[in-house]
C-alpha cells in the first residue's frame, strides 16, 4: 500500500514543477552549502523516487510533522512511508542519505586516534545520536594507540545497571584485545546534562577494568546541539 504512493505522486504536476526541479538542481549545483532551504532539500532528495510532480509540499509536510530535516532524516522508515505523498521508495531515498552522512562521520574517526581527532569523533556520535526518540547506549572499544576497534550498541533504555552490566563490558573488551573504551549515550530530552546514574556507572565500569588493565577514557553524553564530556568536566 505504502508504495502506492510514490506512484500517486508521481503523476501530478507536470511542465512547471520540471521547471522548478531544473532551477533547484542549478542552485544546488551553483549556490554552496547554503543554496537551498531546508524544505528545498528535502525536495530534491525525493526526486529520486518521486520522479515527475511537486515534492515541495510533501517535504514541508514533513518538516511540519518531524520539527527539522535532521529528525525527518532519522525516522523511522514506516513512519516516512506512512506520510502524505510518501511511499516506501521515497523513504527509502531519505534514509540512504542519513546512512551515507553515518558513514562518512564513521570513516573520519576509524582512520585516526580518537582522543586526537575529538572533534571527528563527536560529529559522528551527534550524527547518529542527536535526534533520535530513545536513549541509547554505546560503548566505543579502543586498542592501545586509541583507534576505535569496535562501536558497540548496548542498547536502548536509561543508562542505569539493568540496561549495562560493568562485567559484562570489560569481557567484551577483554575478547576484543582492547584498552580502552568511552561510555556514550544520548538524551532525547535535548539537555546533555549527566544525571547520577550517568556519573555512578562509568566509575562502576571503571572499577570493573581496573585489575583487567581497561581503562574508561570518557563517559560522552549527546544532546540536541550540544554534549558533555564527563571528563571534561572532571567527573572521570
Amino acid at each position: 500500500m505504502a508504495q502506492g504512493n510514490d506512484d500517486f505522486a508521481t503523476k501530478k504536476g507536470g511542465h512547471s514543477a520540471e521547471g522548478h526541479r531544473e532551477r533547484l538542481r542549478k542552485r544546488l549545483l551553483t549556490g554552496g552549502a547554503e543554496a537551498l532551504a531546508d524544505y528545498e532539500v528535502l525536495e530534491y532528495l525525493l526526486f529520486a523516487a518521486i520522479r515527475r510532480g511537486d515534492t515541495k509540499p510533501i517535504a514541508k509536510a514533513l518538516l511540519a510533522r518531524f520539527g527539522s530535516l535532521a529528525r525527518v532524516l532519522e525516522a523511522e522508515p514506516a513512519a516516512l512511508a506512512k506520510s502524505p505523498g510518501m511511499g516506501e521508495a521515497s523513504a527509502a531515498a531519505l534514509k540512504a542519505v542519513a546512512l551515507a552522512a553515518r558513514r562518512m562521520t564513521r570513516s573520519e574517526v576509524a582512520e585516526k586516534p580518537v582522543i586526537a581527532n575529538w572533534h571527528a569523533l563527536i560529529d559522528y556520535l551527534t550524527t547518529d545520536m542527536a535526534n533520535l526518540t530513545v536513549e541509547r547506549v554505546r560503548v566505543l572499544y579502543l586498542d592501545t594507540r586509541n583507534r576505535l576497534v569496535q562501536d558497540h550498541h548496548v542498547g536502548d533504555g536509561s543508562l542505569d545497571e539493568a540496561a549495562i552490566h560493568p562485567r559484562e563490558v570489560i569481557r567484551r573488551g577483554l575478547d576484543l584485545g582492547a584498552a580502552a573504551l568511552i561510555l556514550v549515550h544520548n538524551h532525547p530530552s535535548g539537555s546533555p546534562e549527566p544525571s547520577r546514574a550517568d556519573i555512578a556507572v562509568p566509575h562502576r565500569i571503571a572499577e570493573a577494568g581496573r585489575l583487567l588493565g581497561i581503562g574508561v577514557h570518557d563517559h560522552v553524553i549527546i544532546g540536541q546541539g550540544r554534549h558533555v564530556s564527563l571528563k571534561a568536566k572532571g567527573l572521570i
